[in-house]
C-alpha cells in the first residue's frame, strides 16, 4: 500500500511499502485506509490483485474508492468528495486517470459502481454497529 513501486517494496521517493497508509477496516476485498502523513504518495499500485481501497480523508469520510487490476495497477478511481467539471461523484479511468476518456478525463458512475459506493459507505458509517 505504498505509492508508486509497490511491487519493488520501495517507492521512487524511498518510502518502504506499507508505510504511507494505515488500514482502518477491512471488508472482503475492500480495505479502508487513511494516509499516515501529508507526504504519503497517491495509491497507484498494490501487492494484492483486484484490490479495492476506500480512502478515508482527515474529515473521517470516504473520499475516494480506488480499484486495482490483476496486474496490481490502479485501473479506476471514484471520487466522492470533489467536483470534476461539475460532476460529483465521478470516475477517473486508467492508471493515470484519463486514458479511457481523453475528452473529459472523468465519467458518471455506472449502476454497478453506484451499488459498490453504497455498500462501502454503508459499511464505513455502520462500522461501530453490531
Amino acid at each position: 500500500m505504498g505509492g508508486r513501486g509497490a511491487s519493488s517494496g520501495i517507492s521512487e521517493k524511498g518510502h518502504k511499502y506499507g508505510t504511507d497508509y494505515k488500514t482502518l477496516l477491512k471488508d472482503g476485498n475492500v480495505k479502508f485506509v487513511k494516509k499516515i502523513s501529508n507526504n504519503s504518495e497517491t495509491l497507484m499500485e498494490t501487492m494484492t490483485k483486484n484490490r479495492v481501497y476506500a480512502y478515508v480523508n482527515n474529515k473521517n469520510e470516504v473520499a475516494s474508492i480506488i480499484y486495482f487490476d490483476k496486474n496490481n495497477k490502479r485501473s479506476k478511481q471514484i471520487d466522492l468528495t470533489h467536483k470534476h467539471q461539475g460532476v460529483v461523484p465521478h470516475v477517473h479511468h486508467g492508471y493515470m486517470h484519463n486514458e479511457n476518456d481523453s475528452s473529459k478525463g472523468a465519467s458518471n458512475l455506472t449502476t454497478d459502481e453506484r451499488k459498490l459506493v453504497d455498500r462501502i459507505l454503508k459499511k464505513w458509517y455502520n462500522k461501530g454497529s453490531k
